[in-house]
């Protein structure tokens, strides 16, 4: 048994590395917002924390929806039913941009809702700002996961990696120029990180829809990309909700948490935007492996070897133990060094926003290694498409413990 999980950890990790490290990258994008708008000052990044936090929670639980479009493919992909493999990929297309428009009402609209939820009112009108100018690429975001969902569902997860560590690059340029008003441009602050990832994620699916139609030309994606194919449709959307709950009900908690934060005071909310955007970025490896994982269950599903199944799953589950047991030592032991990415811990002025997230990052380290279990184990169950059962655990665990 030992040598036959053993033997599996060598595929699984060739294509855990780069979709963790895609999922690493695509993180990086409020990190580096967080991080560039940070050198502006406290006010600013409890700002941005607030945008932030609102921005990535509609994200994440938009993009759990479309996530079905992954299982879907590996399935179908590994039983050689080709067709149903084109067939997903385009009604995740459709289900993308259905599910932004509400998004994005929601998201140009959010200000009122910050205000009346007790935030600082400088800080919600900032962050409303930052939401709007966000909002723009938003769409963009979910087409770009149907297609990575595509790409990973037939193992071809390498130019993932690639395009999001572009996407990633182009962040940091636009950022600092959009944000402190480089080359003549005007100085927008924490909107200009708002307009940058707007362009760079509409950039990305650009750069994707590309690459699926030089690459992948003999599934015609986009070429038959016709009207919506309502029952394949509604399947997906059947399979992706409890998905998307499931991931929403853990982002959410931390969402409220971080505007529960806002109450006690800008200090504090600083300093947790901090430790949550650090947990954030550990966290997304756990979700690559675990994404990994369901790839390889996917097939083997659809071959009926369930015994290659069950082995990928285990593997899975052991590689996001080691992975966020490294996160939880450095949170534990080193967090001057993280918080020293986002402020200048030597400066007085942010002591109090020092000593607030040592304690945050601390707190943090004491759930890595379970997070990464519980993320495993859901991409584990995905690839078998049982999205219901994780999402009841997500909730009662989340929300009612």
């Amino acid at each position: 048994m030992w040598r036959a999980l053993t033997g599996e950890f060598r595929p699984l990790l060739t294509l855990a590395l780069p979709l963790a490290l895609a999922q690493l990258l695509q993180a990086g994008m409020t990190f580096v917002d967080t991080v560039m708008v940070g050198r502006l000052g406290g006010a600013e990044l409890a700002a941005i924390a607030l945008g932030a936090t609102i921005y990535m929670f509609v994200t994440i639980l938009l993009q759990g929806v479309i996530f079905a479009v992954g299982p879907t493919v590996s399935q179908a992909y590994g039983a050689k039913r080709y067709g149903e493999v084109a067939a997903a990929a385009r009604q995740g297309l459709w289900l993308a941009l259905f599910l932004s428009l509400p998004a994005v009402l929601f998201l140009t609209n959010a200000t009122p809702l910050l205000l009346a939820m007790g935030q600082a009112p400088e800080a919600a009108l900032t962050a409303g700002s930052y939401l709007k100018a966000a909002a723009w690429g938003f769409a963009p975001s979910l087409l770009l996961v149907a297609l990575r969902s595509f790409l990973e569902g037939i193992g071809d997860a390498r130019p993932i990696m690639w395009l999001m560590g572009a996407g990633l690059a182009a962040n940091v340029v636009l950022d600092e120029l959009l944000i402190f008003g480089r080359l003549g441009l005007p100085e927008l602050g924490v909107v200009g990180a708002g307009y940058a990832t707007a362009f760079v994620y509409t950039l990305m699916f650009v750069l994707a829809a590309l690459y699926v139609t030089r690459y992948q030309g003999r599934y015609s994606i986009l070429g038959g990309l016709r009207a919506p194919d309502w029952p394949l449709l509604g399947g997906l959307l059947r399979l992706g909700t409890p998905i998307g709950l499931t991931i929403g009900f853990e982002s959410g908690l931390f969402s409220a948490t971080a505007l529960l934060m806002g109450l006690v005071g800008e200090l504090q909310l600083a300093a947790h935007q901090v430790a949550i955007q650090s947990s954030t970025m550990t966290f997304t490896l756990a979700v690559g492996v675990a994404v990994a994982t369901s790839i390889r269950v996917g097939p083997a599903v659809g071959r009926e070897d369930r015994v290659s199944a069950r082995l990928a799953g285990m593997a899975g589950m052991c590689l996001s133990v080691l992975v966020m047991a490294c996160s939880a030592a450095l949170f534990r032991f080193a967090p001057e060094l993280i918080i020293g990415i986002f402020l200048d811990a030597s400066d007085p002025a942010n002591t109090r926003v020092v000593e607030y997230a040592v304690l945050f990052l601390g707190i943090a380290a004491t759930f890595q290694i379970f997070d990464g279990i519980q993320v495993a184990a859901a991409g584990t169950l995905r690839g078998y498409k049982d999205t219901t059962f994780p999402m009841v655990i997500s909730l009662l665990a989340y929300w009612v413990v």
